[in-house]
């Protein structure tokens, strides 16, 4: 990409950052006391006899997963797909089709589904450098909203949301899928019942081998996408391949690494059950032990988390196949009087005098109903927004520590001291 080309897509950017932003405080005008399209769309949204309509936003991987499921349920109607990679687009419509739904409509300008009143709801499953300023505008637009994990991709963004979705009275369900399925909710209520006696320590990881991604060279954005639309809030950079599709998540402009990805489900369960909200320090060490490619993030990183009087641990390890507990992924509640282990595939008490195990439970399509169910009823969801900030929180506050390379203290309104 020349320089000339590179000038003129990054005035372009800008352009629709600067539409959305202004887009941001029309619309803001209009949801006070919810009148207008706004209250419509509650009100619709809200009825047992009406079909709730959904817009989904970004449909590759996680995205056209969702769009599927959401087509597969009663009472839901997929109506638009949104992609800034018009490639993804054609795919996702067919598996809608093919789930017994009309063909949706596509958009490639997720605000042409934010101006839709027959929309009531959003799905945003974008890079997470997206997250918190599509569900900003999406909440102002008085539209429900089931937002992937992580909701923020910095603390700061976190605030921003909550007061948005105070203001809005709009559902927020985060994709913490977990949350909905019975065995981990089960397992929460085994931990926190005191049969494993004073529970003081939670372990949580990922082990697995992920693939280098090499080295790649700056080259012109493929025709089909709409870079300057995807970029949104990143800064301005030149197209490059290894910071696009999937591997966005191993740079700091738009993602959070392994801890972000994975870690947010993971640490989501250990401070559940162990009833943890704020930590008083933190401290990370890790580092690319294995990879030399492009990737920023870590390969190797391990966090502790200090509660006082209780600890968290997290661990990932992106080269090695033996995982903690025989398990790639889990988490541990270590107490007094035995050991719970739980992962996906089910949960198992471990050193006491019971032997209790639990086989694995249904998770997204229960977690996308419940979300669904809330719509209707104005419950609260089980992934609700103030649940998912706390958890993503713990990852921002991770990588913080490994970028710093010191510990955080971290005072009970969230702020790192220096």
């Amino acid at each position: 990409m020349n320089v000339d080309e590179f000038k003129r897509r990054e005035v372009s950017r800008r352009q629709f950052l600067g539409r959305s932003a202004q887009q941001a405080a029309g619309v803001a005008v209009g949801v006070v006391g919810l009148t207008g399209v706004a209250a419509a769309s509650a009100k619709s949204a809200g009825s047992a006899n009406d079909r709730i309509g959904i817009g989904v936003i970004g449909v590759r991987n996680q995205g056209r997963l969702l769009s599927t499921e959401f087509a597969r349920m009663s009472g839901v109607e997929v109506r638009t797909l949104c992609d800034v990679d018009e490639a993804q687009l054609a795919p996702a419509i067919r598996e809608v089709v093919d789930a017994g739904q009309r063909p949706p409509e596509s958009v490639r300008d997720f605000r042409q589904i934010l101006d839709d009143p027959a929309i009531h709801a959003v799905v945003i499953a974008t890079p997470d450098h997206w997250h918190a300023t599509m569900a900003h505008l999406a909440l102002q637009a008085g539209k429900d909203v089931y937002l992937e994990s992580p909701p923020t991709h910095s603390l700061g963004e976190g605030a921003m949301l909550l007061s948005a979705a105070s203001r809005s009275q709009r559902i927020v369900q985060v994709g913490l899928q977990q949350r909905s399925g019975a065995h981990f909710q089960s397992a929460v209520k085994y931990v926190q019942s005191g049969k494993l006696g004073n529970v003081r320590l939670a372990k949580a990881w990922i082990v697995h081998r992920r693939k280098s991604i090499g080295r790649r060279a700056v080259v012109e954005a493929p025709s089909q996408v709409d870079y300057a639309a995807w970029l949104g809030p990143a800064p301005a950079r030149p197209f490059q391949p290894n910071r696009f599709h999937f591997n966005w998540r191993w740079f700091w402009d738009y993602g959070g690494g392994e801890l972000s990805h994975w870690g947010v489900h993971m640490l989501d369960i250990a401070r559940w059950g162990l009833q943890a909200e704020v930590p008083v320090r933190v401290s990370a060490v890790g580092g690319k032990y294995s990879f030399d490619d492009d990737q920023e993030t870590p390969d190797s990183l391990a966090v502790q988390y200090d509660f006082g009087g209780k600890s968290i641990l997290w661990e990932q390890r992106l080269w090695s196949a033996h995982g903690v507990e025989g398990r790639s992924s889990g988490v541990a509640f270590h107490g007094d009087q035995g050991t719970l282990v739980i992962d996906r595939g089910g949960w198992k008490v471990y050193d006491h005098a019971e032997v209790v195990t639990t086989d694995a439970s249904d998770l997204l399509a229960t977690h996308l109903a419940n979300f669904v169910d809330c719509v209707r009823s104005r419950q609260t969801p089980n992934a609700d927004l103030s649940s998912g900030l706390a958890s993503a929180a713990l990852c921002h506050w991770g990588n913080s520590a490994y970028r710093e390379g010191r510990e955080l203290r971290i005072s009970q309104d969230g702020q790192a001291q220096a």
